[in-house]
């Protein structure tokens, strides 16, 4: 695989709209999505529920956001990204708008867990096709040239949803109360899917057979493309991604509980300190993709795509050993920090490897690849509080180190023959 020579060629107008719109609506989601972390602390006093309760909580969503990975994937391909995103929005508003009356005389006081199980276990659902309409969005409408920025700028959404959450709730939560912070982050995507509904493309799947003649490529592929799923390579992968999610879902759902309740940092002060990471996310996962083209271009394509990942996973586990035993809080918070930004910039590499093995059948590999990180997502927010409950945090989270020097390692797995 060769990298283009027009790398530096610029989005049109409608192009950069377009991701504009897309980036708005999957961080808007991040932040009614990561929410419930930030106002945590104060359902579980009001409900006086327990870590590992308010761990399957979280786990809730992750059933519903990963069950519906692949069928969300053809949902993408039948529906315009306008409608996608219009009931995305309201869905992610009203659904988190319910979280709030939880508790409420017309919901009832008992059965809360059952209650937000429920409401969270809808959210991953109604979440599930956000990413697969934003990459057949970008599929069909940007060339293909440009496409590994557009969708990293997309990816930093989960970044920028990490980051602003934290800053902008912990505030609210504090001085007001939980609900009324829940409250803010619904009205947010509230008026992201106002966005939508002005600027929003009426229609994608009119661009498709434009984009496709203008990439004669594409044509050429569907002859020769191999069966991914047949491929021990695919597998390596796939494994490493399952444990790649097991890591980042951990930041994601425990790092600001973490701050609060176990090193005993003041609220705002770890509002502050969970931003850390994402704010430097945002800007490590396009750098991630724009460092592995240029690897591949000077070590070729198998040791190109392995670098990154083989070396950023295996050094984040040592950071994550440090930040779960050193005593000095702030030390912990970088270290951690480091941890987080070393997991989540190897996204690009684990897409444009996936998307070289697969060729024209990267929609079910990614679909599989991306099941099974959420499969390592679903299980770590309840697995790591129980095993903390047992053996300490300390020990937890370097368990969990382990996990990130086998994800790395499981890259000498990965070969691209076509190199």
């Amino acid at each position: 695989m060769t990298v283009p020579p027009d790398l530096d060629t610029p989005l049109t107008g409608t192009g950069k709209r377009l991701v504009l719109l897309l980036a708005l609506a999957a961080s808007a989601g991040y932040v009614c999505r990561v929410a419930i972390t930030v106002v945590a602390p104060g359902i579980m006093r009001d409900f006086g529920l327990t870590q590992a309760q308010m761990g399957t909580v979280f786990t809730a969503f992750l059933i519903g956001y990963t069950i519906f990975q692949i069928p969300s994937g053809g949902l993408a391909d039948r529906v315009s990204a306008r409608r996608i995103f219009l009931v995305l929005c309201c869905g992610f508003a009203l659904l988190t708008v319910l979280t709030a009356a939880v508790g409420w005389s017309i919901f009832g006081i008992g059965l809360i867990i059952p209650q937000l199980w429920l409401i969270r276990m809808i959210f991953g659902v109604i979440a599930a096709p956000t990413y697969p309409t934003s990459a057949r969005t970008i599929a069909v409408t940007i060339p293909a040239r440009l496409q590994g920025r557009a969708n990293s700028l997309v990816l930093a959404s989960v970044g920028i949803g990490s980051a602003v959450t934290p800053l902008m709730l912990a505030p609210i939560s504090t001085r007001y109360g939980w609900r009324s912070a829940l409250f803010l982050a619904a009205a947010i995507s509230i008026v992201v899917a106002m966005l939508w509904w002005i600027l929003g493309p009426q229609e994608h799947h009119r661009h498709q057979t434009a984009v496709e003649a203008s990439d004669p490529a594409r044509s050429a592929l569907s002859a020769t493309s191999p069966r991914p799923l047949r491929t021990a390579s695919f597998w390596f992968l796939f494994t490493s991604y399952l444990l790649q999610g097991y890591l980042g879902y951990i930041f994601i759902f425990w790092f600001y509980l973490y701050l609060v309740q176990v090193r005993h940092l003041e609220v705002l002060k770890a509002a502050s300190f969970t931003a850390l990471p994402w704010i430097a996310t945002t800007f490590a996962i396009p750098l991630g993709g724009v460092f592995s083209d240029l690897a591949v271009t000077r070590w070729g394509a198998t040791w190109g795509r392995r670098s990154l990942p083989l070396a950023a996973l295996c050094i984040s586990g040592i950071f994550l050993v440090i930040g779960a035993r050193t005593p000095n809080a702030n030390m912990a918070v970088a270290a951690l920090t480091a941890c987080t930004v070393l997991v989540i910039c190897t996204e690009g590499p684990f897409w444009a490897t996936m998307t070289q093995l697969s060729g024209e059948h990267s929609g079910v590999a990614g679909g599989t690849m991306n099941f099974g990180s959420n499969i390592g997502g679903a299980i770590s927010p309840a697995l790591t509080p129980w095993l903390a409950e047992r053996i300490g945090w300390e020990s937890a989270l370097t368990l969990t180190a382990g996990l990130a020097l086998v994800a790395g390692l499981l890259w000498l797995g990965v070969r691209l023959d076509s190199e």
